[in-house]
């Protein structure tokens, strides 16, 4: 130490400065934000949009179920899967419903029929054909 510098040990067995790990950080947070952001707007925005208006029981096995179905491409065939459902939850009554290329929204009434006394009835998924 003639030299007249202050002794590290730091610069003697080469410990490196804690922020190392920033640039990696910042790295990850752009690349998992621009990937977050893509993915919320995507499924935002889905090509087949459906959703439940009403439905009433219209008779001991049967239930009538009022929805709509948005859709992206007015030329696309839409398949809905409507169920119904009993007391219990169980599914009692389940049907395909075609919605023919058109308007990008329509509005369908459909009548489920079941095998026991229908509660509610619901919109199973809606699909591309």
């Amino acid at each position: 130490m003639q030299s007249g510098e202050e002794f590290d040990y730091n610069d003697r067995y080469g410990v490196l400065p804690a922020k190392r790990w920033i640039t990696p950080a910042i790295v990850f947070a752009l690349i998992g934000g621009g990937w977050f952001i893509w993915a919320g707007l995507h499924h935002a925005n889905p090509a087949i949009r459906s959703e439940l208006i009403s439905f009433s029981v219209t008779a001991e096995r049967e239930i009538s179920i009022r929805y709509s179905v948005n859709r992206t491409d007015p030329m696309q065939v839409v398949i809905c899967t409507l169920t119904a459902s009993d007391q219990d939850k169980n599914v009692v009554g389940q049907i395909d419903q075609t919605i023919a290329a058109g308007s990008s929204y329509n509005e369908q009434t459909t009548v489920i029929p079941a095998r026991t006394a229908p509660v509610t009835a619901a919109i199973a998924r809606c699909r591309a054909e």
